[in-house]
């Protein structure tokens, strides 16, 4: 299991790195400054969670335990969660998705909860063994 957070992570890491210079450099001429503020947060909270589940799974190798799994999969719901719809948020108009954009708001502060969720599970998994 703590293979697959590694591997999560670093995936979640690329994709970060590429989102954030396709923020960085793409959105200019295409989307307002705000809508690239948005994007920007969706980066910066998926490098955090990126390097949090870096973390765990690297912890895991020695100690693994069920706080420290579902922290994991906490935080890989929370990161698809939050920082993706912040995607689809900052791009709605771009990706034309009308209607389904008001579906997509609410679902970011529950993207957060799940990662507030993962550093609580991470905090219970310290120190403890199956």
């Amino acid at each position: 299991m703590s293979i697959n957070y590694l591997r999560a992570g670093a995936l979640f890491g690329l994709f970060a790195v590429a989102l954030g210079a396709f923020g960085a450099h793409g959105l200019k001429a295409i989307v307002e400054p705000s809508q690239i503020s948005t994007f920007e947060t969706g980066v910066r909270y998926q490098f955090y969670h990126t390097f949090a589940l870096l973390v765990l799974g690297l912890m895991m190798l020695h100690l693994n335990n069920k706080y420290l799994r579902w922290a994991g999969k906490a935080f890989v719901i929370g990161i698809f969660c939050f920082s993706g719809s912040l995607y689809l948020l900052a791009l709605r108009e771009v990706l034309s998705l009308g209607a389904f954009a008001k579906i997509i708001g609410p679902i970011t502060p529950i993207g957060g909860l799940f990662l507030m969720a993962g550093w609580l599970f991470f905090f219970l998994g310290i120190g403890k063994r199956d």
